[in-house]
């Protein structure tokens, strides 16, 4: 633990060091899976011979490093960076290592799925694709045994209806790029921000609860308008003329605190002020002042569409299948790491306001493609970014061994774009028609399988 008093400028710094030349910027994929019983369908424990603790020890048997909270495994560290961490309701996450193409993204999401499924197939657990729970209710998901998450799940209900649902039952797809100045951070947190609702609605892919329609494309999406309104959303900051790295800090500092950790346990302060942390009158720990990693705790307790690290995360996706992980940063590095692909989107949505965004953003969970924005629909503004990233990409002319460049990624995005189709759609059709109205065919239909290379 780093014991300096924190300043200001080191609480700035933080995320300036994040900084990169352009040709040392590379891209890291996130993706969470919502983990079920291959035989009843039902959420996976963490205790037991078939549960999500065995899974992850039989992982760390193949070449991961475990790491423990007490005595139960609740991560693994893999090679070049690579993790996976285990959400509150037994969803599985990979957190990729930092690579430098589309290429390497997708193999590296194959591989993975390819080890899990194939463990966890063998215990009788499988994996969805949907981005959030079909089936069970929240008081039947497990929770995993990890401190922090008792810590939010006391809080989450204080603040907001839908914490708990967000915690437990979803799932999502994310996207972290790099930056070289500040300016350049401003200008790609803007126009993520805006794109995010655009975003959600290509991705979405959660219409079920509790075995029927939930009368959302994005229930998940749906979830975080009623989270927490203080750590949520699109931060009205990145909007103004003069965001920079200032401006992220004031608005954290905004933030109410979850927890601290000293010498290895979670202190619950939910609700508390970190600006009273800084002049020494945390309630919890009264005369004592936070550290560079009381700081970097804070900065990561806070979901906004759009997050600021010392890197950016792209964070309105739904969960889905192999093909759509990879789209995700394709379309991301497509838009922001090609400079003529950037300024183009810039032109696209300066002149939105950051109002207009947050009423796309709520109108697309339930509308998708069919939302507007400027007297358009989102599937006219979805063709707009495609095209700019498909652009972007071929540009940029990293190929593989067999010559395509990576807009071969953005394929399933242009199918749900002709199509106005996305994956909810099409799973609410075949619930009405093939499936008769049950649910239990998406177990099957929309689950994670092992894919070819």
């Amino acid at each position: 633990m780093t014991h300096n008093p924190l300043t200001r400028q080191m609480m700035e710094e933080f995320f300036s060091v994040g900084c990169k030349p352009r040709e040392q910027w590379g891209i890291g994929t996130e993706h969470e899976k919502i983990s079920f019983d291959l035989n009843t369908s039902q959420p996976v424990p963490y205790e037991g011979e078939r549960g999500i603790g065995v899974l992850l020890q039989r992982l760390a048997d193949a070449h991961w490093q475990p790491v423990y909270e007490g005595e139960n495994i609740i991560a693994l560290q893999g090679a070049g960076g690579a993790s996976i961490t285990l959400e509150p309701g037994g969803q599985l996450e990979l957190s990729g290592a930092v690579l430098s193409n589309m290429h390497q993204t997708h193999e590296e999401t194959r591989q993975h799925l390819e080890q899990v499924m194939q463990i966890a197939n063998s215990m009788g657990i499988g994996f969805l694709t949907t981005a959030f729970h079909p089936l069970s209710p929240q008081a039947a998901i497990p929770w995993m045994p990890k401190a922090r998450y008792a810590v939010m799940g006391q809080y989450m209900p204080k603040v907001g209806s839908r914490g708990l649902d967000m915690m437990l039952r979803t799932a999502t797809v994310q996207a972290n790029l790099d930056f070289s100045s500040e300016a350049d951070m401003a200008r790609k947190m803007r126009i993520s921000c805006c794109v995010q609702p655009i975003i959600t609605a290509l991705f979405a892919a959660s219409p079920f609860c509790e075995g029927k329609p939930s009368g959302y494309l994005s229930t998940r999406a749906a979830c975080w308008l009623d989270t927490d309104p203080n750590r949520t959303g699109i931060p009205s900051c990145v909007f103004e003329d003069d965001f920079g790295f200032s401006a992220w800090v004031d608005y954290l500092l905004d933030v109410p605190m979850y927890f601290i950790i000293r010498e290895g346990q979670y202190i619950d302060c939910s609700g508390a002020s970190f600006r009273d942390f800084i002049a020494g009158h945390l309630p919890a720990l009264p005369g004592q002042m936070p550290t560079l990693d009381d700081w970097a705790l804070h900065s990561s307790t806070v979901f906004p569409d759009v997050r600021l690290k010392q890197y950016i995360e792209m964070r309105g996706a739904d969960a889905g299948p192999h093909e759509m992980i990879t789209a995700l940063p394709a379309l991301c590095k497509g838009l922001l790491y090609d400079a003529e692909a950037e300024s183009a989107a810039w032109q696209m949505v300066k002149a939105w306001s950051h109002s207009d965004v947050l009423a796309m953003r709520e109108a697309v969970v339930s509308q998708g493609l069919h939302a507007t924005m400027a007297g358009e629909s989102l599937q006219h503004w979805s063709s707009i970014l495609l095209r700019l990233a498909e652009d972007g990409l071929q540009r940029q002319h990293q190929c593989n061994a067999a010559g395509e460049d990576e807009s071969i990624y953005l394929a399933p995005l242009w199918k749900i774009t002709h199509n106005h189709a996305s994956l909810a759609r099409q799973w609410l059709e075949s619930y009405q028609n093939r499936w008769g109205q049950q649910i239990e065919p998406m177990f099957t239909e929309a689950r994670h399988a092992v894919t070819a290379k």
